[in-house]
């Protein structure tokens, strides 16, 4: 099995700490600062700068303890349940996601600020999204130049503001420096925290970089301390160029600025805003289908993008996917750059929350564990700093008319992540699917008729064949919908043994049967039936099993056990529900028929593949028999 390949060193993961850390914030920050607090906003820079700088020695020490592609999701996996540990990786992708939006958003309506260019806009960014996943799929040795080159572009367009927009300035423009009051200082740090947000999108990389205990850590708080000088510089010399009010006023503030110190030429530097904005994105783009594989890894996301290339060890269908998403989002954002940064910002400063808590939960839980890097001060600096965080959003919520709205909307699409949980639950976890199928054994006693139509039953029953007085196995009984049409067809010398790992649904199965006198059906509950065939079921004629294939865990040991029960030339039909509501994809060996067939004939069954559509689901058929060496087809 392919695996990523370890390759880049402390330039290449410092400077996609700087693209992934430096949002939309560097350029836009010092307008939105003035329209909320004026020339005071320098202050809100220089201490959000600070608090940027101590938030990344906790994502320092938690990767230096996990050096693993999930980053954020792998920290939580060592601290909080599954349940919580997905929310939290679902979280991240959801604030990746929208960042990637903002930045290209952001970047686009820079150098095109006419609104009613919608399409051209939409166009342009769907083609840099491509040209970056394409990229991205091609190798992480080529991203990380790109990504190289496009921070070098950045910081060198920060300092083509920076040092002769010092002798531009007016010590004037800056005074008075509380026109607005000192209180306005703390809702400006919230609007521009977004300029931070990013540091988990380095730890993406972990299992791609060279030494990432000791290289991650150190790129990190590099990073944040020249994004915060950065950004804190850029702000004071634009207002000291521009008087706050004008800047207040302007979508594009660091076009003013260009144009004071460049005069005319100015406005070509607008697309160096464009360049650095689509770094930043590149940066998200690049790093969240690592997110994807982890969660996929553990079967918490659909678990085919956890595949990886085998020439360019990328995980490249979690690219193509993440590529589809990120058009979809895009699409939806256009246009919308102030919706969108408020949307983000409370969930991000909720996530990041969650993670610094990790911390001290881990130093009380793993004292003993080594930790190559550590946070200063990490007890009580972690409740600073979330008491900080949380003191940030009550002020949004309280002084912003529309905050407790955007809020709810935020929350909705996060609360999205716990149907999507169940689902993947219900798909790949034994006792979970235990638990749900305990609780929906009556609703599916209700619903039989439409979960497992007539015929299917009756086509089912056809590709048995002729099953009278013989020993039939039905795998997985359910609440014994066919078990009943099994036991009218075995009369009169046969018997059916019908198991299940539910045991509700075994309950209603066994009152069935004896309403109808089926003595001779043997019911039979197995907790561990995703993993085997029960010990106790003797050798049988025939197997039939409806709805099990996706839940098997083992699935070559269970039809090497099935193979192991049966007579040369007995018959199997399996049948399984696929393109689940022709949303939910299928568990990843059903998605192929030769891999269907391989698996099969493996095990010593000769089998036929077919699929059947229906309403909400469609079918797939897998019926043959057991084989000689001499008989290789059916």
């Amino acid at each position: 099995m392919a695996e990523l390949k370890r390759v880049l060193g402390f330039g290449t993961i410092l400077s996609l700490a700087i693209a992934s850390i430096m949002g939309t914030g560097m350029f836009f920050g010092a307008g939105i600062g003035a329209i909320y607090s004026g020339n005071a906003s320098i202050i809100a820079w220089i201490i959000i700068s600070l608090v940027a700088i101590y938030i990344s020695t906790f994502f320092g020490e938690l990767v230096a303890m996990f050096p693993r592609a999930g980053g954020v999701y792998e920290f939580s996996k060592q601290t909080y349940n599954r349940f919580t540990s997905f929310m939290i990786g679902w979280l991240a992708w959801l604030v990746g996601n929208l960042t990637t939006a903002l930045l290209i958003v952001a970047a686009i309506d820079y150098i095109i600020p006419d609104p009613s260019r919608f399409f051209l806009k939409l166009i342009i960014s769907v083609i840099l999204i491509i040209i970056l996943n394409i990229i991205a799929f091609h190798g992480i040795e080529a991203s990380g130049f790109v990504v190289v080159i496009l921070a070098i572009l950045s910081i060198s367009l920060i300092l083509s503001v920076i040092f002769p927009g010092v002798f531009f300035m007016d010590i004037g423009n800056l005074t008075p420096f509380f026109a607005l009051g000192i209180t306005p200082i703390l809702i400006t740090i919230f609007f521009i925290a977004e300029s931070f947000f990013g540091w988990e999108s380095v730890t993406y990389l972990s299992e791609e970089t060279k030494d990432p205990k000791k290289t991650i850590p150190k790129a990190l708080v590099y990073g944040t301390i020249i994004v915060g000088v950065s950004a804190t510089l850029i702000s004071l010399v634009s207002l000291g160029i521009v008087p706050w009010e004008i800047l207040a006023a302007t979508p594009a503030p660091l076009s003013l600025v260009f144009e004071r110190i460049y005069g005319a030429f100015g406005t070509i530097l607008n697309y160096g805003v464009f360049i650095a904005l689509i770094g930043s994105a590149a940066g998200g783009i690049i790093t969240m289908p690592r997110l994807i594989l982890a969660l996929a890894r553990d079967k918490l996301f659909i678990a085919q993008l956890s595949d990886i290339h085998p020439v360019f060890k990328t995980p490249y269908k979690a690219i193509i996917f993440q590529a589809i998403i990120s058009i979809i989002i895009l699409t939806m954002a256009m246009g919308r750059y102030r919706t969108l940064l408020s949307l983000l910002l409370p969930l991000g400063l909720i996530m990041y929350i969650l993670i610094i808590m990790i911390v001290p939960i881990l130093r009380k839980r793993y004292p003993d564990m080594q930790r190559s890097f550590k946070v200063p001060f990490a007890n009580i600096g972690s409740y600073l700093v979330v008491g900080f965080l949380i003191s940030l959003m009550v002020i949004w919520i309280t002084s912003e008319p529309n905050a407790w709205q955007i809020l709810k909307l935020g929350l909705s699409f996060v609360a999205i992540g716990i149907p999507i949980y169940l689902l993947l639950e219900a798909y790949y976890d034994p006792d979970f699917i235990i638990r749900v199928n305990d609780a929906l054994a009556y609703f599916t006693l209700l619903t039989e008729r439409f979960i497992l139509p007539s015929n299917v039953r009756k086509e089912i029953l056809t590709l048995l064949g002729d099953i009278r007085s013989k020993t039939v196995l039905e795998y997985g009984c359910s609440v014994g919908t066919l078990t009943l049409d099994l036991a009218e067809n075995v009369k009169p010398g046969g018997k059916v043994y019908a198991t299940d790992l539910s045991k509700k649904d075994l309950i209603i199965t066994n009152n069935r049967m004896k309403k109808r006198g089926h003595e001779h059906v043997i019911i039979i509950h197995d907790e561990h039936q995703v993993n085997r065939v029960h010990p106790d079921i003797p050798h049988v004629d025939s197997i039939v099993s409806m709805g099990m294939m996706g839940y098997m865990q083992d699935v070559k040991k269970i039809l090497r056990e099935m193979w192991e029960l049966m007579p040369y030339g007995g018959r199997i039909v399996f049948v399984d529900y696929a393109d689940f509501f022709k949303v939910i994809p299928n568990v990843a060996w059903l998605s192929n028929d030769a891999v269907i067939e391989k698996i099969f004939r493996d095990a010593g069954f000769s089998v036929y593949v077919s699929r059947k559509k229906g309403l909400f689901w469609n079918y797939i058929y897998v019926y043959g028999l057991k084989f000689r060496k001499d008989i290789p087809y059916v």
